[in-house]
């Protein structure tokens, strides 16, 4: 039954976050809801005080990591889905991406979402099950100009959490990689940091013609962060969950096309790849 799954949320305030635990309240799950600032999401306990609580949770702080899992486990007594949904993005070309910058980042969405899902994992493996809900990106597995380093933290998301998949099967814990592509969340906007272009060969060519796409085209994006959250449901409610869950067409589209195009390249150069062993 839904109400024995507790789940805990990181970055409930706005988009995927906030429709994943409305969707899952509504469903009739114990929801942990956390935002760096707590005041954003107490909304969603009104009429629900026995089913959710909400704590505030930056996921660099250690200490409140500590005690997001601490006071979940005492109010509930387990954990059952862990959905790792806290990022940051950042817009620039690779050549002026500002370090500073890059590291933050690293720090939220790679280092922040191994923090948590640690401090998560001895629970689940006493209890011997569990979901790990790490989200992605469709440039988690496929590039694009202006988000290199977007991409390397959504990269490093994805090969870890393959090893992580194999590591935990023995225990019972599954493992998903959510793939959206664009969404109506504030992702491209006040959740993400631009660098401008200074440079003009970089400003005339593809980076310039980037960055002004994704600014103009934030908040039109085709994808339905509702919908999305339903996806995530259904996910962790179904008996054999995938390692990956593309969303939206243009995640399908792109993923289909490299994933194609990759193969079709192994193949060409199939002679030279055997050739380099020992014969």
């Amino acid at each position: 039954m839904s109400e024995s799954k507790v789940w805990l949320i990181t970055g409930c305030s706005t988009g995927f976050g906030r429709h994943i635990a409305q969707k899952a309240i509504e469903a009739g799950y114990k929801v942990v809801v956390t935002a760096r600032n707590v005041q954003q999401v107490t909304d969603l306990i009104a009429g629900h005080e026995d089913q959710v609580i909400a704590l505030p949770l930056d996921v660099t702080s250690p200490e409140q990591i500590r005690n997001v899992v601490d006071r979940t486990i005492e109010k509930f007594n387990r954990i059952d889905v862990l959905v790792n949904n806290a990022g940051i993005g950042y817009f620039s070309s690779v050549e002026e991406s500002v370090e500073e910058e890059t590291r933050k980042m690293f720090e939220v969405n790679f280092w922040g979402l191994m923090h948590v899902t640690n401090a998560v994992l001895p629970h689940m493996r006493s209890q011997k099950s569990g979901h790990i809900i790490n989200f992605s990106s469709i440039g988690g597995l496929a590039s694009f100009p202006t988000l290199g380093y977007y991409h390397a933290t959504k990269y490093a998301v994805e090969g870890i959490s393959e090893s992580l998949s194999q590591e935990l099967t023995p225990f019972n814990i599954h493992v998903t990689l959510i793939e959206p592509s664009g969404f109506r969340t504030d992702w491209a906007g006040r959740s993400s940091v631009k660098t401008e272009t200074s440079i003009p060969e970089l400003k005339e060519s593809i980076v310039g013609q980037m960055l002004q796409g994704i600014e103009l085209g934030a908040g039109q994006e085709t994808g339905d962060p509702a919908k999305a959250a339903e996806a995530v449901i259904k996910v962790v409610e179904t008996t054999e969950p995938p390692l990956r869950l593309l969303l939206g067409q243009q995640a399908y589209d792109t993923a289909t096309y490299k994933f194609n195009s990759l193969l079709a390249s192994i193949e060409q150069w199939k002679e030279t790849t055997i050739n380099a062993d020992y014969k």
